[in-house]
Parts: structure tokens; C-alpha cells; sequence
């Protein structure tokens, strides 16, 4: 994270999930929103991998906290994958287009990775970093 305004965009997120989750549980269990809204909420929080299979009722969406959120960042995942020194080493390399996700270079820090996305987390085809373009001061060697 870069400053405490990205925290509070995530707790606002946060909130209005919880509060989703809080109004769904007030309802019959029967009531056909209750059920199709409940099943959406689990089903985007299993995909982004915050609830697990096991974790199946709306109670588990309460229990949910920023620091799970936190670690499905993009920004985090690249540290953990060792890609990087640091998260804030992290963070620069996303910025300056070095990271992919599948095919697609992502410069969002604070991109939420889904479950099923993470396994293809790698460096850019035409990034130095990943074997692609040399680098400035490779060409400069070589050209030498």
C-alpha cells in the first residue's frame, strides 16, 4: 500500500459487503433474493479466493476482515511469489509494466487477483525481466 486512503477504499468495500451480507441474513431463508444475492456474494468471495468450499453461509462473509483483502492484491501476491524483493519493490514493478497476469500486463497495485488468475502471476513477455527487450544498459554493452 501506498497510503492509508487505499486501506479505507478497502474497508469501504469492506462495509458495503458486510452490510449486503447483514440485510440478506434479516430475510427468510427461503426468500428467493436472500438466496440468489447470498449465492452471488459466496460465489465472488470464493472466486477471489477470501472464502474457501467449506465456508458456505453469509456468516462467514461477517467474519471477513481488510487484512484477507489486503493479501489478494496484486501488489502482496508478486511479493509472495518471490518476483520480487519487497512489496514496495513489488509496487514499482507493477507500475513500470513488468507483471503480467495470463496475457494481459496489469499496472494496478492494488488489482484483486482471483483464485484461479494467481497460478499465471508472471514478469511481462517484453520485459527485461522476464528474458524479453535487454535492458538500457545491456544494449548499450552490447552495441559497445
Amino acid at each position: 500500500m501506498r497510503n492509508k486512503r487505499e486501506l479505507w477504499r478497502v474497508q469501504f468495500a469492506l462495509n458495503k459487503l458486510r452490510n449486503a451480507a447483514r440485510v440478506l441474513l434479516t430475510l427468510d431463508e427461503k426468500d428467493p433474493k436472500r438466496i440468489f444475492e447470498g449465492e452471488a456474494i459466496l460465489r465472488r468471495m470464493k472466486n477471489y479466493g477470501l472464502l474457501d468450499e467449506t465456508q458456505q453461509g453469509l456468516d462467514y462473509v461477517l467474519a471477513l476482515n481488510a487484512e484477507q483483502f489486503l493479501e489478494r492484491r496484486l501488489q502482496t501476491l508478486v511479493f509472495k511469489l518471490g518476483l520480487a524483493k519487497s512489496v514496495h519493490h513489488a509496487r514499482v514493478l507493477i507500475r513500470q509494466r513488468h507483471i503480467r497476469v495470463g496475457k494481459q500486463i496489469v499496472n494496478v497495485p492494488s488489482f484483486m487477483v482471483r483464485t484461479d488468475s494467481q497460478k499465471h502471476i508472471d514478469f511481462a513477455l517484453n520485459s527485461p525481466l522476464g528474458g524479453g527487450r535487454p535492458g538500457r544498459a545491456k544494449r548499450k554493452r552490447a552495441a559497445a
